[in-house]
């Protein structure tokens, strides 16, 4: 049984690990990236080795994620759960010990007090932003100097997961994605497409998928009329649309 949010993607990467696990479209940009679960690994192990060795974090810090849903979101998120760390997932403003957002969300992220910031502009082929705002270093460039894979502390059930008003631990987290995977339909096996515009909850596009052993294609800015073809090609066997 799955008691923490490491141990669920642990399980998801170990299925098979070239498989698609997170693919990701955007049909304003027509980006569209696909991550296996090794990749999306290395992207998790980097993002706890920056954030315990380069940062300094430690056990329960907080760290808030003002993001929208994307693939580097998801690669965030688990890695700052890897790390033994809570996630903000930007609730009201509040002292964290790191924050990630984007160009756009700076205005926002100036109400949060945090000592380390990184900014993403979330770019196809996961480019480096050409000049990050002033009082952030870039998360794709600074990652990338990180290892690839983590070894820190095991996280355990009791373990804060999610800071903010409302408090989650782990146990409770993934009790939640279940309850969540049971109602949106999703089963071991299947891969769910997801408009992430209607989904925007990480606990319904990242969470609850992988707590079910399911595979995701996420969809941002998503043409209706390409939506049944891509679910052809995906092989989707849940739409969420």
């Amino acid at each position: 049984m799955k008691t923490t949010i490491p141990q669920a993607f642990t399980e998801a990467v170990r299925r098979d690990p070239a498989a698609p696990l997170l693919t990701w479209y955007d049909d304003a940009t027509g980006d569209r990236t696909e991550l296996s679960g090794a990749t999306l690994d290395n992207w998790v192990s980097k993002t706890a080795n920056l954030l315990v060795d380069g940062v300094g974090l430690g056990h329960g810090d907080a760290v808030a994620l003002l993001l929208p849903p994307h693939w580097q979101t998801a690669a965030l998120l688990l890695g700052v759960s890897a790390a033994g760390l809570a996630v903000d997932l930007g609730g009201d403003p509040q002292p964290v010990e790191a924050l990630f957002t984007t160009p756009e969300l700076v205005d926002r992220a100036a109400s949060w007090t945090s000592l380390d910031r990184w900014a993403t502009g979330l770019l196809p082929l996961a480019m480096p932003l050409r000049t990050p705002p002033p009082g952030y270093a870039d998360y794709v460039t600074e990652v990338r100097n990180h290892g690839d894979h983590f070894r820190g502390a095991p996280v355990a059930p009791a373990d804060r997961a999610l800071a903010g008003p409302v408090e989650l631990s782990h146990h409770e987290v993934i009790g939640m994605a279940a309850d969540r995977a049971a109602e949106l339909g999703i089963t071991s096996g299947d891969r769910v497409l997801i408009d992430v515009t209607l989904y925007p909850d990480p606990a319904d596009w990242l969470l609850a998928p992988l707590v079910a052993d399911a595979s995701i294609v996420l969809c941002a800015n998503l043409d209706a009329s390409k939506a049944g073809a891509r679910a052809a090609t995906e092989k989707v066997t849940v739409t969420l649309a």
